[in-house]
C-alpha cells in the first residue's frame, strides 16, 4: 500500500523523498537509460559495522524487494531489507552539503561521516 502527500511517498519498507526521486530521476536522463533501477544495500564495513550503498543497477537478484516511486525503481536485495524497513532516503543541495542522505529507525548509533551505523 502507498500514500502520497506533497513530501514524500510512503511505502512498506524505504521511503523515497520527492527531492530523491527527482535527482535519481535525472541521474538516469543524463545516463540516458531508463532500465536502471537504484539499488540500496547494506554491507559489512564502516566504522560503526554496517555502512549503505547506493548504486544504479540493471540486474534483478532473487529475493529483491522493488518499490517504484513516481516511476523510480527502488530496489533492495532481501538480506538488507529488515535493515532498510522504514529508512527514508532525501537528497539534499546546500552550500554546506549535497548528497542522498539516509534517515534509518533501525540503526542504534552512527559514526560521525554519516555514511556507517549499528
Amino acid at each position: 500500500m502507498s500514500v502520497q502527500d506533497d513530501k514524500t511517498t510512503v511505502s512498506d519498507g524505504i521511503l523515497l523523498s520527492d527531492a530523491a526521486a527527482a535527482k535519481v530521476k535525472a541521474l538516469l536522463e543524463q545516463e540516458g537509460r531508463d532500465d536502471l533501477a537504484l539499488r540500496v544495500a547494506v554491507q559489512p564495513g564502516g566504522c560503526s559495522g554496517l555502512r549503505y550503498q547506493l548504486f544504479f543497477d540493471e540486474r534483478s537478484l532473487d529475493g529483491d524487494v522493488l518499490k517504484d516511486f513516481d516511476g523510480v525503481k527502488v530496489v533492495t536485495d532481501r538480506m538488507s531489507a529488515p535493515y532498510l524497513g522504514g529508512a527514508s532516503i532525501d537528497f539534499v543541495d546546500t552550500i554546506e552539503k549535497q548528497g542522498f542522505t539516509i534517515d534509518n529507525p533501525n540503526a542504534t548509533g552512527s559514526c560521525a561521516c554519516g555514511d556507517s551505523f549499528n
